[in-house]
């Protein structure tokens, strides 16, 4: 069938092994055969085919990536599959960040790989870094070891990163930072260790349960702080006690300078000059001389 552009055979209960010539498939876009329980290893000798945009394998395979996976044209250059989908209504149901979503005319939009739940072993090949128009890349639940590549940041379109439940381990690659399009991420139950970079693009997506089950990773969001960084609790007590501190010291610091300023304004003045303390003082007498007399005024007025 090398004409055949789509392939979808999901939730059934197919076994055996994928065929080997699934590569002169030189025209499919979709191969979604998923759900079932088929198994051996994905066959990589004859290639993998180059217009291949979707790929979900979630069955039993076992073995290692296929290495060669950077012969996916479609995937690795700027390719448009809109002509070959033309004809196409029937809905297709795929996992797209972190969710299910139904897709049917907008599908030309979607690059996928998806081989999550295998038996999957060995390291992820550094290949996949080069299939810069992938949207998806889901190889959560399999038994993968090695680093991540560090050239993932490459994929300038990445929306989900999915890698859970591996064994994976060494540090978190400073090139995912670069990710500007990533909105859903999965790093938990691995062995990942180091700090978790604190770009811009990584703190928008501020979930522990992203790096959870990783014991040597720090920093934040998690609750693990890394070796010389202090705790935020603590910092902001400090913080919060030496503005106090420094709002009573104001506080004391003005009283004083009011007391100062207006005691010896007025007290000063009239130590020094004589005239000044004598006018004062009888402008009181003044005062006190009225008011007695308004006092006995009143007084006999009730009388």
């Amino acid at each position: 069938m090398t004409n055949l552009a789509i392939l979808t055979l999901r939730r059934n209960q197919l076994s055996g092994e994928f065929p080997q010539a699934w590569s002169l498939w030189s025209n499919i876009l979709v191969v979604h055969v998923g759900y079932n329980n088929l198994s051996g290893d994905i066959p990589s000798s004859m290639g993998v085919p180059s217009s291949l945009a979707i790929l979900k394998l979630n069955n039993n395979f076992r073995g290692t990536i296929p290495k060669c996976c950077n012969g996916m044209y479609s995937l690795v250059e700027s390719f448009s599959n809109v002509s070959h989908y033309d004809s196409y209504i029937e809905q297709i149901t795929l996992m797209s960040k972190g969710t299910e979503l139904i897709y049917n005319t907008t599908l030309f939009f979607v690059n996928i790989i998806d081989l999550s739940s295998n038996n999957l072993e060995g390291e992820i090949p550094k290949e996949v870094s080069s299939l810069v128009e992938l949207g998806t890349l889901n190889l959560s639940t399999n038994h993968l070891s090695g680093q991540i590549p560090s050239k993932i940041g490459n994929l300038r379109w990445l929306e989900t990163l999915a890698l859970s439940h591996n064994q994976l381990w060494g540090p978190i690659p400073q090139s995912l930072a670069s990710l500007i399009s990533l909105s859903h991420l999965n790093l938990s139950y691995n062995n990942l260790a180091g700090r978790i970079s604190s770009s811009t693009q990584l703190t928008t997506l501020d979930d522990s349960s992203i790096y959870e089950a990783n014991p040597l990773l720090c920093g934040v969001p998690l609750a693990t702080k890394c070796l010389g960084d202090s705790t935020p609790a603590a910092q902001d007590g400090k913080d919060n006690k030496d503005e106090d501190d420094n709002e009573k010291l104001g506080f004391y610091g003005s009283i004083v300078l009011g007391f100062i300023i207006g005691f010896w304004g007025v007290c000063g003045t009239l130590v020094v000059k004589n005239s000044w303390r004598y006018a004062y003082f009888q402008f009181f007498d003044n005062i006190k001389d009225k008011v007695a007399l308004a006092i006995a005024l009143t007084v006999a007025r009730w009388h």
